[in-house]
């Protein structure tokens, strides 16, 4: 799993290439607790390279939802692969999420 990180005007974009699985998914939780140390607004999380998420990759991106409503920001999910999508819908979280087709249309949604 490769993480990137890009200020954008609207807040953060942080892009996943690969998985996020029981190996690796305290890697990217530590990355994006420190994002969230910063207090930011927006969070848009890039899954266009995200291949595969775990359980664990599942709890963490619940985490990030909860702190981030928490502070009164907003975490987006955009560009998702259809089997990234299915295992959301099929978890339920497809509608716990706000779920985007890409980085413009999440912008444009207040």
């Amino acid at each position: 799993m490769e993480t990137t990180v890009k200020e954008i005007t609207e807040g953060l974009l942080i892009s996943v290439n690969g998985r996020i699985d029981t190996t690796n998914y305290i890697e990217f939780e530590k990355v994006v607790d420190k994002l969230l140390s910063k207090k930011v607004s927006q969070i848009f999380l890039d899954c266009s390279k995200l291949n595969y998420i775990s359980s664990s990759g599942l709890r963490v991106f619940l985490t990030i939802l909860r702190k981030m409503t928490k502070s009164g920001g907003h975490f987006k999910l955009i560009a998702m692969q259809p089997n990234i999508k299915e295992i959301f819908d099929i978890s339920g979280f497809s509608s716990i999420f706000s779920i985007f087709p890409d980085l413009e249309a999440a912008i444009q949604q207040e």
